[in-house]
């Protein structure tokens, strides 16, 4: 298939390779990887995997006291 850069003007690389009859779409600098049956899926597919690997941990957020009444012990 090839490697494709998204921005010219950035380092991103996105690999594109066929296994199995699937469409492999891999970011290089992170690693993911998504897969669909077409070039256009698996792109689509690593656009929203990308995403979902940038939102941060719920467990490394610091949680804050619950201020709702029906949340409380009182």
């Amino acid at each position: 298939m090839g490697v494709q850069s998204r921005e010219p003007d950035e380092f991103d690389t996105v690999t594109l390779t066929e296994s199995d009859g699937y469409i492999v779409a891999r970011d290089e600098d992170s690693g993911v990887a998504s897969q669909g049956d077409t070039k256009a899926e698996a792109l689509a597919n690593l656009a929203e995997a990308l995403e979902l690997h940038e939102r941060p941990d719920p467990e490394d957020a610091e949680l804050e006291e619950a201020t709702a009444p029906w949340l409380t012990d009182e």
